[in-house]
């Protein structure tokens, strides 16, 4: 691996170099902030970073009823555009918890805000962010370890640059909701208030059959007409947005409350010309998530769902997949959820059998207020049941056919608590000769302060994957990626993915997934932790 690095480097472990043989107990690590790839299979032009890859895998068959497995390589172009564009990112539920969050943390950012608490001074920062609190590792120079930020590895939209704006069904302004929401210290909310108190949000859509009717009394701000005049309004209000922002793209991201899930009928929004026909219909089934999504993919628009409703009806999809907009979901992957792609990974992994899961929550924001309504559970907890299967079901020395651990999720609203929710688990195992295992595991989850971050990474990624085009050797023409963005799967619940594509919910997998796409448009090996060169 040749790498030319630049001279701005840092070193993140001191080491001390002894005449002594013995192993070193600290080896160093050196932070390298920018970095080029030396390799005739890469090009750097100003527009471009072009780069051949050679990408192995596996074809299984059976010959004689013994199964063969044949390594194969297929060598893949990637180009990605260097010009990083100015990016609008726009909100359903800007005003709610998450809306207010992420837009302070942007804010505190940009303009270098401090604030005292009883722990003393605090300085805004990133924490929690794949892209800009995470690195990648490069490879070895002198014994020492050599990472990069994740945010280097191909050109990104740095999140002080984004220009925010959009919907909520409340009218209050974003310092105003931001009070509400109660998250941020006193000291620094008090500091936001002159940048916040002039974002005010567009109206948005309302249906009372899709969310608790305990919502009502925020939902002051609305978009009137029938579902097709509301589709229209969105349609208008993204094109106004990027008109007075004079941003070059456009994100938008669903962060307002889980809706219900919607009937799937044939019919009614089976294909995309059912869909479209039931909106103009002004048929009662279609939700508020899903008239967003189609604005937004009729303008050409990226969409994000972060809730965990069944948003991306199979006419929705077909409409992206003929549209070629970016659509990714289902569901922020925070906490609870994220601890147990982690853990369950590892117990099967190590050849120990779940056999019971049980998840309690209880929280005191408005997600909770909302999830009260029995339908509305439903939504997260099909998005949290299903979380264990893949792992599940890689491990047949295990698990006989069908069975599953049991698994149960349970969530209560207790105000008290407020933004920090209380998740606590119970993993049952069996282990050695008919041993028993039992791990519990209680977490403060800080419910805002952990989605804000995963929300920035997924409008940052988004926008880069519109960017990254590929194509496989014998192919005439470059094209992107699949509209259905899988490689946002580390940061959802319940990833969407193409007809036919497995789904992974193994944290570590979905990571190694992500960076290894961004490790090959630039040439570079995935990162297989054999380390040979020092095994010889």
């Amino acid at each position: 691996l040749g790498l030319l690095v630049s001279h701005s480097l840092y070193r993140l472990t001191s080491t001390t170099r002894s005449q002594s043989p013995a192993p070193a107990l600290n080896p160093g690590t050196m932070l390298v902030n920018e970095f080029t790839v030396d390799s005739p299979n890469v090009q750097y032009t100003e527009d471009h970073i072009t780069s051949r890859y050679d990408y192995q895998a596996t074809k299984l068959s059976q010959v004689g009823g013994k199964w063969q497995v044949k390594p194969t390589t297929e060598t893949y172009e990637f180009k990605t555009s260097r010009k990083v564009p100015k990016l609008g990112v726009m909100l359903v539920g800007w005003g709610g918890n998450n809306g207010t969050t992420v837009t302070a943390g942007i804010l505190a950012n940009k303009h270098g805000i401090t604030w005292m608490t009883k722990d003393g001074l605090q300085k805004p920062n990133y924490w929690g962010s794949i892209t800009q609190a995470s690195t990648v590792r490069v490879g070895n120079y002198e014994g020492e370890e050599v990472h990069v930020p994740f945010k280097a590895v191909l050109p990104m939209v740095e999140p002080n640059d984004i220009v925010l704006g959009g919907w909520d069904i409340s009218g209050l302004n974003l310092a105003e909701s931001m009070e509400r929401a109660a998250v941020l210290d006193w000291g620094l909310q008090q500091q936001l208030v002159p940048y916040m108190k002039e974002l005010v949000p567009l109206p948005g859509i309302y249906d009372p059959d899709f969310i608790a009717a305990n919502q009502a009394e925020r939902a002051d701000n609305l978009i009137k007409g029938t579902r097709a005049e509301q589709v229209q309004v969105v349609r208008q209000q993204i094109r106004d947005f990027q008109t007075r922002t004079g941003v070059d793209r456009v994100v938008v991201l669903w962060t307002a409350n889980t809706e219900r899930y919607s009937s799937v009928i044939e019919g009614l929004n089976d294909t995309t010309a059912n869909l479209l026909a039931s909106i103009d219909r002004n048929e009662a089934e279609v939700s508020p998530s899903t008239l967003f999504a189609v604005a937004c993919i009729q303008e050409g628009v990226p969409f994000v769902n972060g809730s965990p409703q069944n948003t991306f009806v199979p006419g929705l999809l077909e409409l992206a997949i003929e549209k070629n907009v970016l659509i990714g979901g289902d569901d922020f992957k925070s906490g609870q959820t994220k601890l147990k792609s982690v853990l369950v990974d590892y117990l099967v992994g190590a050849g120990i059998k779940p056999t019971s899961i049980v998840s309690y929550n209880h929280l005191g924001n408005n997600d909770g207020f909302n999830l009260t309504a029995p339908q509305t559970f439903r939504s997260k907890e099909i998005s949290k049941s299903n979380v264990v299967d893949d792992m599940v079901s890689s491990n047949s020395l295990l698990y006989a056919p069908g069975e599953h651990p049991d698994h149960v999720v349970v969530i209560k609203y207790v105000p008290n608590v407020g933004d920090s929710k209380r998740a606590m688990d119970e993993y049952t195992s069996e282990i050695f000769m008919g041993g028993k295992n039992t791990l519990v595991i209680h977490n403060t989850c800080e419910d805002s302060l952990l989605a804000a971050p995963i929300i920035m990474d997924l409008v940052l990624l988004t926008e880069l994957i519109t960017r990254i085009e590929l194509r496989k050797d014998g192919e005439p023409a470059f094209h992107g990626l699949h509209p259905v963005a899988v490689l946002l799967s580390y940061l959802t619940k319940a990833p969407l993915v193409p007809f036919g594509t497995p789904v992974v919910n193994a944290l570590g997998k979905q990571r190694a997934m992500l960076e290894n796409v961004l490790r090959a448009c630039v040439g570079l090996a995935p990162e297989n932790n054999m380390m040979l060169e020092f095994k010889c």
